[in-house]
């Protein structure tokens, strides 16, 4: 059996010793919302961040199921708005205790409901001030999300979901901070333990400053494990965020990422069947452009991306993405909202299959900037795909042949940190 973790890695851990919450893709706009937690944070001496959605649709059906998710797979395929067909909501709670001297310790817990199914998304203890700065200790689950990209409902750049312990906000200096983890397999909801046993080290420089606003995140992951299939595996990542891109309120992010064996692309583990063996491990690259903004009554974000995944055994898969989404205020609280996005998808020796989609909404909030949250909507969605898309969906979407389908709903959208 391979170790688990590089002893040059340990060392390095050692030396660092001795010298959050979830991040949405910029800073938003300042938000009702937003300033009610704050209240109640500082009167309760509590710490509340969550996120829900759910809602009321209809549309084609799925063996009888109705379904709202027109998605080729993948990490860049499902732009979300008028798109979701699943109900969720994460709510996390947090008491910080101080202990004297600049020290504090602290006790997290976020539960989780998808669908009806519950689990345990973060459950960890904190200590900070031992170093008298500003590195924190912490030990149990936990994840460190770095950036998203909203449209498409994926954290692109993030680790965790697994029992581990790191230090935080290592300060380096001046130049940014680090975070340090390590993270076994298991979890809270996988109660009979993980059959891989593998186990997983990471690393986050944050926020380096690069030019006039603009910073750089690099990440890098180490997998190792006694797989039944697959290899350990790395990956490495690299964030560009940019303020006031071109004109004053525009910016952009570009990530760069690649990753091998059963380490995921975005940093936490890749194919590893909690259920039985480890599935294959594979090669992937990334590369987004993403662009959000707020002008006026005007708002949005829009992506171009492009993924490749080279599994250990079967064909290869190259998926390419382009959408975006605008929102505009008409009236003090609210706002229209349109999608529109094409999708494509390249498996060695198939057919490429293709999607469209496009969202109209009209949505209510407590004002109209983009980011504004909570956000109550009325839309329709017009999707439609071609044959070759429709037999890789012949159990969902495309069932019957069918080439194209509308879907026509209500949901609310609420996050609060």
């Amino acid at each position: 059996m391979k170790p688990h973790l590089p002893s040059r890695l340990a060392a390095a851990i050692a030396a660092l010793l001795l010298g959050s919450q979830p991040v949405l893709a910029q800073d938003q706009a300042a938000d009702p919302t937003r300033d009610f937690v704050k209240k109640v944070n500082d009167a309760t001496g509590l710490e509340f961040w969550g996120y829900a959605r759910s809602g009321f649709y209809s549309g084609h059906k799925d063996q009888g199921r109705l379904r709202g998710n027109y998605s080729l797979g993948g990490d860049l395929q499902k732009y979300r708005l008028g798109n979701e067909g699943d109900h969720y909501i994460e709510f996390g709670i947090g008491k910080r205790f101080d202990l004297g001297e600049g020290m504090k310790w602290g006790v997290f817990y976020q539960p989780k409901i998808y669908n009806g199914e519950s689990g345990t998304a973060q459950a960890y203890a904190t200590m900070t001030g031992i170093f008298d700065n500003s590195a924190t200790l912490w030990a149990g689950q936990r994840f460190h999300r770095i950036q998203d990209v909203h449209i498409v409902d994926n954290w692109v750049m993030e680790d965790g979901d697994n029992y581990g312990a790191g230090i935080d906000d290592i300060p380096l200096f001046g130049v940014g901070t680090l975070n340090v983890a390590l993270h076994t397999s298991d979890a809270f909801d996988n109660k009979a333990g993980n059959p891989n046993n593998a186990t997983r080290a990471n690393l986050q420089w944050r926020k380096i400053p690069t030019n006039p606003g603009g910073t750089l995140t690099l990440t890098a992951a180490l997998v190792s494990g006694d797989f039944a299939q697959g290899s350990d595996g790395g990956a490495v990542g690299l964030l560009h965020n940019q303020k006031d891109f071109l004109l004053k309120g525009l910016n952009n992010s570009l990530f760069l990422q690649a990753s091998t064996g059963h380490a995921s692309i975005n940093g936490k583990f890749y194919g590893l069947d909690r259920d039985g063996a480890a599935q294959m491990g594979a090669k992937q690259r990334r590369v987004i452009d993403v662009v959000d903004f707020q002008i006026g009554k005007l708002g949005g974000q829009a992506m171009v991306g492009y993924q490749t995944l080279s599994p250990d055994t079967g064909a290869d898969v190259k998926d390419f993405s382009l959408g975006g989404r605008v929102s505009y205020g008409i009236a003090k609280r609210t706002k229209l909202l349109a999608e529109i996005a094409t999708t494509r998808r390249s498996v060695d020796g198939e057919a490429a299959r293709r999607l469209n989609k496009g969202t109209v909404a009209v949505a209510f909030a407590p004002n109209t900037d983009f980011w504004t949250r909570p956000e109550f909507r009325i839309y329709a969605t017009r999707a439609n795909w071609n044959e070759a898309a429709a037999l890789a969906a012949a159990e969902s979407y495309g069932l019957g042949g069918r080439r194209n389908g509308n879907t026509f709903g209500v949901q609310m959208e609420v996050w609060w940190e």
